[in-house]
């Protein structure tokens, strides 16, 4: 009986392995057309396939202090730890999928009372009410044999969500430390700016001055007086904005660090330099340097297996159960060699009519796949983008920024030549007063300037994949 029954069940085992060694399960394969080698608007070919997203943003950012507030940032900012929790989650439902493959089993003891009802048939044929005991331990085990190929579809799904969301905490680190070096290089630019108008207000004060002695010798008139004095009241107005603008900057960089809004340390923008040379690599370097395309190509994934999944629904299911255990209706008889029971059973289960539920799944699979497909596709072009803005703004600051130069030069120029013909009564105050306003603009347009190619290095940095190392 028993060599019998052991025959069974290896038969039963080799056939469910030749179906499951028969089985054509589709695996991925990246989607030919993702990348392609012209995504960068660029003449600057690479030469090979290095990149700057590849270096650490220690050696991007070289400021101690920036460095000091980009590390604090990294280890307290709430988007991060909220992204590691994430993960955590992540993990757990991948060692879930991991645990599919083995048996559940079940134990315990029961005890069951029973009697039958007198105005039943049986309870009329023995006139009588009668009671039961029955005492048992039992165990109950449960397989599923993964013929088609399911449960590994469910678990390669949810190793492809683990990993996006490691990817996910590779982009929220990698937009943080570019977020933090961004405000640090605007709050820079405004003290830089703030500077300028300062000396502005004490030139205009001058200027004031200067204007008061000419209308009292009779040279200029009280016009000329409040169009002065109205200069010095404009740039004292731009320094209260500054200021303000300040304020909230450095809010929103605590806010970055994780930490109650403060004043932020800092040290001049004279100090800060980007790297002179620009490694982009090739395209194809995005899918593994940039985490938030990767994270796309894993949703893709996950929704690819997902499908797969779906897909195996349709077959039959093999299911291998069975229980065991001592039972009695006597307890001082229960654990005797007579309360032994035991049954084995195999069950194929094929769905026949089941309201529609599997095709269905399967079709909002298949609709996934290709959302997740057509996500995936426009990352990969908003990161080219990214790259080819990026790259654009930074080649063309030092030129821009020369050209300005220049025309802060005219100005200056212009302010001198102005004052003089107005002190000897050769030209009109007004001449003064749009030298002055257009010096001031240029000198904050410089400033704007320099801050831009900074910045716009940052987001070619970030765009590349860079800061997450």
């Amino acid at each position: 009986m028993n060599k019998y029954f052991n025959i069974k069940i290896l038969s039963v085992l080799f056939s469910a392995f030749v179906l499951t060694s028969c089985m054509t399960r589709e695996n991925y394969e990246r989607p030919s057309e993702a990348i392609d080698e012209n995504l960068f608007r660029t003449d600057l070919l690479p030469k090979d396939s290095t990149s700057m997203a590849t270096v650490s943003w220690r050696e991007i950012f070289t400021d101690p202090v920036l460095q000091k507030h980009i590390a604090k940032a990294l280890e307290n900012n709430l988007d991060v730890r909220v992204a590691l929790q994430n993960i955590a989650a992540a993990d757990s439902y991948l060692k879930q999928s991991k645990a599919a493959y083995l048996p559940t089993l079940s134990a315990g003891p029961n005890y069951t009372f029973q009697t039958q009802s007198l105005n039943t048939q049986s309870g009329q044929l023995l006139g009588q009410r009668k009671y039961g005991d029955q005492f048992d331990i039992s165990a109950n085990v449960g397989w599923e044999v993964d013929v088609w190929g399911k449960l590994k579809a469910q678990q390669k799904a949810e190793l492809a969500n683990y990993l996006g969301t490691v990817s996910a905490h590779q982009a929220v680190k990698s937009d943080l430390v570019a977020s933090v070096a961004s405000a640090y290089y605007q709050l820079l630019t405004f003290d830089d700016q703030k500077k300028i108008i300062n000396e502005t207000i004490v030139l205009r004060n001058k200027n004031l001055e200067t204007t008061q002695a000419l209308k009292d010798a009779g040279t200029l008139t009280e016009v000329a007086v409040q169009q002065s004095q109205a200069l010095v009241f404009n740039a004292e107005a731009m320094l209260l904005s500054i200021d303000v603008q300040i304020s909230l900057l450095e809010n929103t960089l605590s806010l970055l660090m994780g930490e109650p809004s403060h004043a932020i340390d800092r040290t001049t923008i004279d100090a800060q330099k980007m790297p002179v040379s620009l490694a982009l690599g090739y395209p194809a370097n995005l899918l593994e340097n940039r985490p938030d395309v990767k994270a796309a190509e894993y949703r893709l994934m996950n929704a690819f297996e997902l499908k797969n999944a779906a897909k195996a629904q349709f077959y039959p299911t093999l299911r291998l159960t069975g229980s065991g255990g001592i039972t009695s209706g006597d307890i001082d008889q229960l654990f005797s060699a007579s309360s032994l029971f035991a049954n084995v059973v195999a069950g194929l289960t094929q769905p026949i009519l089941n309201k529609r539920q599997i095709k269905t799944q399967y079709e909002v699979s298949m609709a996934n796949k290709e959302i997740a497909y057509l996500n995936f596709r426009r990352s990969v072009l908003t990161a080219g983008k990214e790259v080819s803005d990026a790259l654009n703004v930074y080649q063309s600051q030092d030129r821009f920024i020369g050209l300005k130069r220049k025309e802060l030069e005219a100005y200056k120029n212009s302010v001198d030549y102005s004052q003089e013909l107005v002190n000897y009564g050769l030209a009109n105050y007004l001449e003064v007063i749009n030298a002055s306003v257009n010096k001031l603009n240029a000198e904050l347009n410089i400033s704007n300037a320099e801050y831009s190619k900074l910045d716009a290095g940052i987001e070619l940095y970030r765009a590349l994949g860079g800061g997450w190392r």
